[in-house]
């Protein structure tokens, strides 16, 4: 995909066999469906349809402030508890009143930064996910991906704000505990998929 698929307004293009793992994910009411593609040893992961940059995080960007929210990617096995890989990620969005244009920081590492993007192209270049494909994983294996995002209070941040980005621990940490009454929480999945349905 070129740089503009990442955080510009194009849409991204997708082939005959990636339609498939969209409309063969079988996400829950609440979730929306994962796009998974191959990348070499790895997983590219987003979420295409995941909407949440509205209601009060928007409001609070057009009110001047900085909103931070935590993702995390996680590979299973058949069962939930089967944890094969795991990817967790911070970042902060704000808005320029002017422009109308937002502008994004990935905590990393390594921290990453995009600006003058749409609501839209803000969304996709937070929610892609690159994951490593753990070694000797069987093609023919059933896996599923389940993306989590949550808001965050900004001074939850305090901890988990590290050298040279974020403290990987206290951000899985966090996921590892219910989302609180104010927390804001959105849900995206696909499988069951196999990395041969991937080639």
């Amino acid at each position: 995909m070129d740089k503009a698929g990442w955080g510009g307004t194009a849409e991204p293009r997708l082939s005959r066999r990636e339609y498939l793992i969209v409309l063969f994910a079988a996400p829950a009411a609440n979730e929306q469906p994962l796009l998974v593609r191959r990348h070499d040893d790895q997983l590219r992961v987003s979420a295409p349809q995941l909407r949440f940059l509205t209601g009060r995080p928007l409001t609070q960007l057009k009110d001047g402030q900085t909103v931070a929210f935590a993702s995390q990617v996680t590979l299973q096995g058949e069962s939930s508890a089967q944890i094969l890989a795991r990817t967790v990620d911070r970042f902060l969005i704000s808005y320029d009143l002017w422009e109308e244009k937002f502008s994004a920081t990935r905590m990393g590492p390594p921290a990453r930064s995009a600006s003058r993007l749409t609501a839209a192209g803000c969304e996709a270049w937070c929610l892609d996910h690159l994951l490593r494909i753990p070694p000797g994983l069987a093609p023919e294996r059933t896996l599923y991906l389940r993306l989590e995002l949550r808001s965050e209070d900004y001074r939850e941040a305090f901890g988990v704000i590290g050298e040279p980005g974020i403290n990987i621990t206290r951000l899985i940490e966090l996921f590892s505990r219910p989302p609180k009454a104010q927390q804001l929480r959105w849900v995206a999945a696909a499988g069951p998929f196999r990395l041969s349905d991937l080639k």
